[in-house]
């Protein structure tokens, strides 16, 4: 489908971090994005209810893989020309029928030390050459030993240099699943609530890493799942956080339970800043 005029300048707001009425986002892209937890949703009082986008890169790589749209300004400019609309709208999309994609099944996973689990009843060790991964497709066969803690890892980097980031985990029986390309992240979801293993987020250090955990993964996986904390994350925060992240996000949920993190954002409040993960990666 071709998306209008009318909708793309709303997800144009959206993604540029204006907060919209949720009355004015009525139609079904909008539905599907608050169900994919893309687009999030404020509550003023009783009744005012707004909506953003906490997560552009989220976002971002969520209309490529579905509409195939790498720029929503392009399309919109695209779509008020008068002429070669049809012709400009291919070059834009990148799909000669602006059709919505379905990218393969499954996700991505790595680890810094061999993983013996079994796929489809088969053996199958997780343990990637350097400058690879491994991607499950099959993931509803895909059976890991129970004491494995799966991490879930929010950023490329730092997926791509687990080796490097070992010192973190302390030597911890681990197997990390990446949540990019975003398309994928509802299958690894799927799977994690199918297991029993213990499950932690490694993330960005600020109030939008905070959200991701708690919308899309603590609230379906309960108990079992806990932010990671690193030891050295104040050190890092202090001296490589950033102020903008700080001074530009904010916390969907004020009530949360869990004392590490409670703790977490007092240090946040304190430093006035936010932590990218790319910052592990730092020695």
């Amino acid at each position: 489908m071709i998306i209008s005029i009318v909708i793309a300048e709303k997800l144009l707001q959206l993604a540029n971090g204006k907060e919209v009425s949720a009355s004015s986002l009525k139609q079904a892209i909008f539905k599907e994005l608050l169900d994919e937890d893309i687009i999030k949703v404020r509550l003023f009082g009783r009744i005012k209810r707004t909506c953003y986008i906490p997560d552009r890169s989220a976002f971002d790589a969520w209309m490529y893989n579905k509409y195939a749209i790498s720029d929503l300004r392009d399309y919109i400019n695209a779509l008020k020309k008068d002429e070669g609309t049809r012709a400009e709208l291919i070059t834009v999309s990148n799909n000669s029928k602006a059709t919505a994609r379905r990218t393969f099944k499954g996700f991505l996973v790595n680890s810094y030390m061999p993983i013996h689990c079994f796929l489809n009843g088969s053996p199958l060790t997780v343990h990637p050459q350097p400058g690879s991964f491994q991607f499950i497709y099959d993931f509803e066969q895909f059976v890991i030993p129970e004491e494995v803690i799966v991490v879930g890892v929010e950023n490329a980097e730092n997926f791509s240099h687990i080796a490097s980031q070992e010192y973190l985990f302390g030597g911890l029986h681990t197997l990390f699943v990446s949540r990019y390309p975003q398309s994928q992240s509802k299958d690894a979801l799927t799977w994690l609530r199918s297991i029993p293993n213990t499950y932690l987020h490694f993330g960005d250090v600020d109030f939008a890493g905070i959200n991701i955990y708690t919308q899309e993964y603590k609230r379906h996986l309960g108990d079992r799942a806990s932010f990671f904390i690193p030891e050295n994350t104040e050190v890092l925060l202090e001296k490589y956080g950033n102020r903008s992240l700080y001074d530009k996000q904010k916390l969907a949920n004020n009530n949360l339970v869990e004392e590490p993190l409670r703790q977490l954002i007092s240090l946040i409040h304190k430093h006035k800043k936010g932590l990218e993960q790319e910052a592990f990666l730092i020695r």
